[in-house]
Order: structure tokens, then sequence, then C-alpha cells
């Protein structure tokens, strides 16, 4: 059950929750919509947030679908208590909030006008949660620093893992200082859902040197995906209902998060205040004004744009070209290039989460077999060169083990080279070498790990 205690203090100031994700496709809205209704079921005052900057999600969710926006507010067409929407249990949703970046770019006299009747309005509730827009937008991230808890929503897919590391990355880079909190969404169980969890707060502290926090899981089941095909969130259903009992477990859970969390002194609307505020100050005469910056160091919008625009011309250029085989040859070996000036964990991370969204299943399977095997070599080129030494007799009988697989009739200046798919990695050779037997020959010994690989395949 909600906390009640704390309804009193939360009227004063509410109580924020930014929902996000790395990718989308997690179940972040069903989560916002869903939890935000079981809040509002218990008796408090929940005010929903849509902040994702292409679609309106949590009205679309809800089977709603507004005739004006928070972008309305910002021209001065609508009041903001206009676009308020009124959901079950008495929730209200304010669509379109990613429009309060306009803020940013809007006249000191303008903004305040939005921002302080928006402060005026979040006071009225005890929760303000808001769902952000997946990936690493920079209104996403505002989004996440103007909260006073971040719930990172993931999935047992490692796609999602890794865009949630890089999410996490970002933030920690930005000056986040506050501890993340992860919900493992479409879990098969607690188990796997607390295993999902110990595979990102390993990678979190092992690279980034922070600790994450376990928020709970939400367990797949079909109840929860025809509702998001029925518009019609689990939530509303009876509270002995299997999936809307997991909500309920879910507010528990992050309400005692927020009693060990002191509350943050301004809300939603302050932030944003604060924020165009300081961009204002920086920005010189307009004459001469550069592209302004996101904050906490991350890249202008300005240049951000600028880039996409730029991605998409060689997209058309490549896609219109005749010889789109030779040009996108050219092209992606120099961002190749651009990529190898600065090997570093950006470069590994970007690299890895290239070739993990790629969809190889496209493939024939001659060559994903061709591309696996070049994989393989090239990490023997990559892995660091072990200083343990090899034994005398180890190495000469793996150099036996070379030269054993080079054709008769081959060149005689043809470097050599190690039949992995026949005998499997060297160091499984060099370990076997170790444990023959004295009364084996070595050429058995091949034939014994050809045969083996070969009963595998």
């Amino acid at each position: 059950m909600t906390d009640s205690t704390s309804a009193p203090q939360a009227r004063r100031q509410p109580r924020t929750l930014a929902i996000t994700g790395g990718k989308g496709g997690v179940g972040k809205t069903s989560v916002a919509i869903n939890l935000a209704l079981t809040l509002a079921r218990e008796g408090s005052k929940v005010l929903l947030l849509d902040g994702d900057t292409d679609l309106a999600n949590v009205s679309i969710m809800l089977g709603r679908y507004p005739q004006r926006t928070l972008a309305d507010v910002m021209t001065g067409t609508s009041s903001l208590q206009d676009i308020i929407m009124t959901a079950d249990y008495g929730l209200h949703i304010v669509p379109g909030a990613s429009g309060v970046d306009q803020c940013i770019d809007m006249e000191a006299s303008a903004s305040l006008r939005v921002l302080k009747a928006l402060s005026q309005l979040e006071k009225r509730y005890d929760y303000v949660i808001t769902d952000t827009a997946s990936g690493l937008q920079p209104t996403g991230m505002h989004m996440i620093a103007a909260a006073e808890l971040a719930c990172v929503v993931v999935t047992p897919d490692p796609a999602s893992l890794t865009d949630a590391f890089s999410l996490i990355k970002l933030l920690v880079r930005r000056g986040y200082r506050r501890t993340p909190s992860i919900l493992v969404n479409m879990a098969q169980g607690a188990s796997q859902a607390r295993t999902v969890f110990q595979r990102l707060e390993g990678a979190a502290q092992r690279h980034l040197g922070i600790s994450l926090h376990y928020l709970g899981g939400i367990w797949r089941d079909e109840t929860l995906r025809q509702s998001v095909l029925n518009q019609r969130p689990v939530a509303l259903l009876p509270e002995s209902d299997p999936s809307c009992r997991q909500f309920r477990s879910l507010s528990d859970m992050l309400n005692v998060r927020f009693r060990q969390t002191s509350p943050k002194k301004a809300g939603f609307a302050a932030y944003w205040y604060r924020v165009s505020g300081k961009r204002q100050a920086a920005m010189p005469a307009p004459a001469s004004a550069p592209p302004t910056s996101s904050p906490s160091g991350a890249v202008a919008e300005s240049d951000s744009q600028a880039c996409q625009n730029k991605i998409g011309e060689i997209s058309d250029l490549i896609a219109a070209s005749g010889e789109a085989s030779l040009l996108r040859y050219n092209a992606f070996n120099q961002f190749f290039a651009l990529l190898g000036r600065t090997m570093d964990e950006d470069a590994v991370e970007i690299l890895q989460t290239g070739l993990a969204s790629l969809p190889w299943e496209n493939l024939g399977d001659d060559q994903r077999r061709q591309f696996a095997t070049h994989l393989r070599h090239l990490a023997t080129e990559v892995e660091p060169v072990s200083n343990t030494a090899v034994p005398p007799q180890a190495s000469s009988a793996t150099h036996s083990a070379i030269q054993s697989v080079i054709p008769a009739d081959a060149p005689s200046g043809q470097e050599p080279y190690y039949d992995r798919v026949s005998f499997g990695e060297q160091s499984r050779l060099i370990r076997a070498l170790k444990e023959q037997p004295t009364d084996l020959t070595l050429d058995q010994l091949l034939r014994s790990l050809s045969r083996t690989d070969n009963d595998r395949g």
C-alpha cells in the first residue's frame, strides 16, 4: 500500500519520478501508465507527464487522442488547465510534456509565465511521474535530471542492457549524482530478473564505478500483452488479478525507495526555469551567438541535428547512386578511420553496440559462417598476448599442428596458419597437448580433436 503518511508533505512538494529506457520496446510507457494508475487507485493525487518527443504514447495506450498539448500552452493558444486529460481514478495527464524544452529558447517573460503555471499545477499532486523519450535525446536527459528518482526500464534482451548501460554512462558523464533504479520488465520470473539486474550492475561497477538500485521486476504474461492491444491497462483490472498485483508491489517498492531518499527542494518546473535561465544568460548578442549547448557537457543540439542531417544526406546519396556498393564501402571506411583516431572505451562501446544491432539473420548460412570465422581470427588479434610461457613440448607440438594443415602442394612462401575450424581454439590444443598420454602420437591427437569438433557441428 502507498505510504499515506507522506501525502501531506507531498502536497507541498511532490515526489518526482522519471521512467526512462535506453531503447524503445522495453515497455516503459506501459510501466508508467500502470504505476500511475495504481498510485491513483490507492488514493494519491498523481500527475503523469507524457514526455515522449515523437509520439503521444501515453494517450494512445489509453485510447485517448489529445487535441492540445503543452506546445499549445507554450505558444499561448491554450492554458495549462485546458490541456489536462483525466483518466481513471482521477489520474491527470499532460500530453506533449516534451514541449517544455521550448522554454529554453523563449523570452524570459514568456517562459516564466508557462513555468510558473506548471509549478503551481504540480504542487497539487503527491506524485509527478514523467514518461521520458527512449534513448539519449537531450530532452530526455533533462527530464531525468529534473526528477527526484530515475527508473531505468530494461528487459532480458542483451541489446536492452547495452543501451541502458550507455544511458547510465551518459548520465554519469553529465554529472548525475543520484543512484539510478532498475526495473526489469518482461522477465520470466524473479530469478531471471535478479540475474539481469546483476549483469547490468556488474558492468556499472566495473566500468563506471557506481552501484545501481534494484526496484523490482514485472513478469511477462499474456494479460499484459493483451492490455496494450486493447488499450486498457492491467491496473484497471480487479485487485486480485496477478498482473494488477505486480504494480501494487511496484508502488510499495517505489515508496520504500522514496523514504530512503530526501525530497528535492525544487520541482519539475523549477528545474526547467534554472536551465532556461542559464542558457539565456550564457547566450551572447544574437548577431554573434554560437550554437547553444545542453547542460553538463552535452553535445549542442544544433550540432547533433547537423550531424543527423549529414548522415541523412549520405544515406540518400548512396541510395540514389548507381554505384551504391562502392560508395557505401568508401563511406564506412572513412567512418571507421574517424572512429580509430581515438581508440578508447567509447570506440569499443560504439563497435559493440553496432555489431549487436545488425540483423545477422538476414545473411545466408555460408556468409554467417565465414564472418564468424573472421571474427574469431580478429579476436586473437585483439586479445592481449599472454606472458605465460608455453612449455617447449607444447610449443613444438603446436608448430607441428600448424604445419600439418598446410596442403602439400602449397607454395613454399605461404605463411603458416592455424586451422581453428578443424582443431578449435589454440588454448584448447595446448591444454590437450599437456594432458596427452605418453603413448599417443601427435597425429592421433589432432585427428581426435578434429573428429570431436565435427561431431559437435
